[in-house]
């Protein structure tokens, strides 16, 4: 098995002792290779066979191979088959709830360890919002560089990015939401503040009515039509408006050029208007309750931490953009 392998079976081993039937146990302890446990979990994340060999880089026969031993050794199902890939039975719930986490952070570690070994090289791929990617995390991404990484950036909201993670298409991805499905994890980096601006005039055109009936007769911008920044900000502020955006574009620096030239006003985070505010070009339109925040995160797909360039990038990327 080698050092590796039994140093990751030892962790596994802590954990299933209290968590698995003493005869499946028994089994586990006497024939389950890492390698099929490592197969059976991509299998079970991914609920497919295809997609779960190319993840580990092995052929569809292998991987069908190595479920079909765990399930001749357990005496039990662990998949079954159906057109659009496999469905877990009970025993494979119970098996990946006892060795998952514990697999993912004995891999994690270990490839965290060679990475500091040695001189990590290869290929990241790192997928953010393009205002987001260009305004906070392309300037800190020195220290990626130095290390040794080559950088792949790609742009996209959030269910694109939960998508190419996925799909293993990117590595590592930023987004100001909190993923659920359970086959990524996450780490929050930081929060922004979400402040309603405009140009002084426009402002000052706001200012002349009550602020629910302006907000709602002067045009507003926003990343598209479901509003997501400027709907948080008018909750949590317990205002309503009706009317629909004037202008919509999925880049925030877009909308902060627009308002810059007079058109209407929008909620931006923080970061991307400072040197506006602190020139007077924008002003804020003052929350009547509250300024809310956004958290931001970094997020990857459990299984791409085994690759030791993955997990060294993940824990510069922390450092260099947590705030």
């Amino acid at each position: 098995m080698g050092f590796d392998g039994y140093y990751v079976a030892a962790i596994i081993d802590q954990k299933i002792q209290c968590e698995l039937p003493s005869d499946i146990k028994s089994l586990m302890a006497r024939h389950m290779s890492l390698l099929q446990l490592r197969t059976f979990m991509e299998v079970y994340r991914r609920r497919g066979l295809s997609s779960a060999a190319r993840a580990l880089a092995i052929t569809q026969p292998a991987a069908s191979q190595h479920i079909a031993s765990l399930e001749a050794q357990l005496g039990y199902p662990l998949f079954e088959r159906h057109a659009r890939g496999v469905r877990p039975t009970a025993i494979a719930d119970d098996l990946a709830a006892a060795i998952g986490g514990s697999l993912d952070t004995a891999e994690s570690a270990l490839a965290a360890a060679r990475a500091r070994s040695q001189r990590v090289s290869g290929t990241v791929h790192v997928a953010a919002p393009s205002d987001l990617l260009g305004a906070l995390i392309a300037p800190r991404l020195g220290p990626l560089v130095r290390a040794g990484l080559d950088l792949r950036l790609h742009i996209g909201g959030r269910e694109a990015l939960y998508a190419m993670l996925l799909e293993d298409k990117v590595h590592l991805g930023i987004t100001a939401s909190k993923p659920e499905d359970n086959r990524l994890a996450y780490l929050k980096l930081g929060e922004e503040q979400l402040r309603a601006v405009a140009t002084p005039s426009v402002a000052e055109q706001i200012a002349l009515t009550p602020l629910a009936k302006a907000l709602d007769s002067v045009p507003h911008l926003a990343y598209d039509l479901d509003r997501p920044l400027v709907r948080t900000w008018l909750s949590l502020n317990e205002l309503e408006i009706y009317a629909l955006p004037v202008l919509t574009a999925p880049d925030l620096r877009v909308l902060r050029s627009a308002l810059c030239a007079g058109i209407g006003w929008t909620v931006m985070p923080t970061y991307l208007i400072q040197t506006e505010l602190s020139l007077g070009s924008l002003v804020e339109i003052e929350a009547p309750i509250a300024i809310p925040t956004n958290d931001f995160h970094l997020v990857w797909a459990k299984s791409s931490l085994r690759h030791s360039r993955v997990a060294i990038a993940r824990d510069l990327l922390a450092d260099a953009i947590r705030i």
